[in-house]
């Protein structure tokens, strides 16, 4: 080992210490355990992706599940073939597909209320540890639902129940009462290269 080598294994160590302390002491700051409320949003790939990933490290860890896709109405993903092949899911397309295929807004406006519906049950339902609102920000931006009305929906379900919202355009009144926001930024896609949506990356 070099002279160099051992200084910057020196600063190295000297510097996770440091971090160490950081992390350590953030955690044993955070004790409050609830339900917590999470949104993904954004322009890039992956907001239902990394929620279905969720929704798998949920069930290993035994927790009943609620999925309610909203806008989305093709039953053949392979997420859902995947997950309503698990116990523990309950699983729920009430889409009728993309707002520019469907071009029927009171028809859309009908399937979004059926599909709050559905969510409602969830949200009111003690034994469900995880609940998926997918494209539900879809939804809102095109005030097929009240967004007042799924916050309040949203706070009242049961203390230990976790949540994650889904879909471009977050409403501003659903950030500010989220527990995490993550925006998926939009870098490069397949798609604007000419690349077809293909099974098991895309659906």
């Amino acid at each position: 080992m070099t002279d160099t080598d051992s200084s910057l294994d020196t600063r190295h160590k000297a510097r996770m210490e440091r971090k160490k302390a950081v992390v350590d002491a953030a955690i044993a700051a955070a004790t409050d355990k609830r339900g917590v409320l999470l949104v993904n949003t954004g322009n890039g790939k992956g907001k239902s992706s990394a929620a279905f990933g969720v929704l798998a490290r949920a069930l290993g860890h035994g927790l009943q599940c609620g999925v309610v896709q909203f806008v989305k109405g093709r039953s053949d993903t392979g997420e859902e073939a995947f997950f309503r092949q698990q116990p523990g899911v309950s699983w729920h397309v009430m889409g009728d597909g993309f707002t520019w295929d469907t071009q029927n807004r009171a028809a859309d406006i009908a399937s979004a209320r059926a599909g709050w519906e559905q969510a409602r049950a969830f949200l009111r339902d003690p034994a469900i540890g995880l609940v998926i609102l997918d494209e539900l920000n879809i939804v809102l931006k095109y005030a097929y639902l009240d967004v007042a009305e799924v916050i309040a929906d949203l706070q009242a379900r049961p203390a230990h129940q976790h949540v994650i919202v889904t879909g471009r355009a977050a409403p501003d009144a659903l950030v500010e009462v989220a527990d995490t926001v993550t925006d998926m930024g939009a870098t490069k896609h397949a798609f604007k290269a000419g690349i077809a949506a293909q099974a098991g990356v895309e659906f």
